[in-house]
């Protein structure tokens, strides 16, 4: 009997053991009970990747500088390097009626447009205003920017753009399409949200609190914004109108935030955590990115989490939730 027990023991020990070292990829590289399994993967090149966006199965980033600008990856982790429709500081990059379509803040052409993210077409802008962001949503691309005489312009196809008239000359810096509304935020100004039901007509909204909001979301009915400063650096809203200032996960300069799979991922430039989630908008856990990067852009598109960053040896992170 003594002899069997201890063999039953060391089995038993055995089991735990096996156990226990399963668990070490989970708690290395980035990852977190919550806030996922982050991988870090490589650039084809070493740009400065601003802005990730998902359409047709394939993943897209768009760069401010370098050789070739665009970069395309069916799963977030294998980037093939693309050429721009024209060298431009692009800044942002958005998916909608079968387009993708990119904005920058610099340069002849601002806009430019692909069906597939590989053959990109430059497209002139309304202005030469410094457009930062680009969404799609209820048939009307729409770009806002931080600095120009008109802010706003919109168009039906991504081809030609009409200027549209700002409620205040703030910067705005991030834009998206929700249900009925496009909204907009700004790190600065009285009011630093604008919403509209059209893309045309846009009106000042009060932000929860005078922080400098830096992206905004939508998902699961809520609107969710995110800033880089302040106690609260997080709001949300049921309509773009009315805001609830919530708690981050930590004091961390959030830049990005995406919502898919049930699930809001928002990411930071820099900070001791660089992620965290929400599935509600409210709550928040914090994650932690592949490596310390200065991150800058996050989407969400066939089951992965996919971010882009300035800087480092892996300018690129995905992630998955069960």
């Amino acid at each position: 009997m003594t002899t069997l027990r201890r063999s039953a023991t060391r089995t038993l020990l055995a089991a735990v053991l096996a156990s226990l070292l399963a668990l070490v990829p989970a708690l290395t590289a980035g990852a977190s009970p919550t806030g996922g399994v982050w991988s870090g993967h490589a650039m084809p090149e070493d740009n400065q990747w601003r802005g990730v966006a998902h359409g047709n199965g394939v993943f897209v980033a768009i760069s401010s500088n370098g050789t070739r600008q665009v970069a395309t990856s069916t799963d977030g982790a294998t980037w093939t390097p693309r050429t721009a429709g024209a060298k431009a500081l692009w800044k942002s990059v958005t998916f909608g009626n079968g387009l993708f379509v990119a904005v920058a803040s610099g340069g002849a052409n601002r806009v430019m447009t692909s069906p597939d993210g590989i053959t990109w077409t430059a497209r002139a802008a309304s202005e030469a205003s410094r457009w930062i962001s680009v969404t799609y949503g209820n048939g009307l691309f729409v770009a806002v920017a931080d600095l120009g005489t008109n802010r706003i312009m919109t168009s039906p196809d991504g081809i030609t753009w009409t200027s549209r008239n700002a409620p205040e000359a703030n910067g705005w810096i991030s834009v998206v399409a929700g249900s009925g509304s496009f909204v907009a935020v700004s790190p600065k100004g009285t009011h630093r949200v604008m919403s509209s039901t059209d893309g045309i007509t846009w009106t000042a909204r009060s932000a929860a609190a005078q922080n400098y909001w830096s992206a905004v979301t939508y998902g699961g009915g809520t609107y969710v914004a995110v800033s880089v400063d302040h106690a609260n650096r997080v709001m949300t809203s049921p309509d773009g109108v009315t805001w609830t200032s919530r708690t981050a996960a930590s004091l961390t300069n959030w830049v990005s935030v995406t919502y898919g799979g049930g699930r809001f991922v928002a990411i930071a430039a820099a900070g001791a955590s660089q992620v965290m989630t929400s599935t509600d908008g409210i709550t928040w856990t914090s994650g932690a990115a592949s490596a310390a990067n200065p991150w800058r852009s996050v989407t969400y598109g066939g089951g992965v989490f996919t971010a882009v960053g300035i800087t480092g040896a892996e300018r690129a992170m995905t992630a998955s939730f069960g």
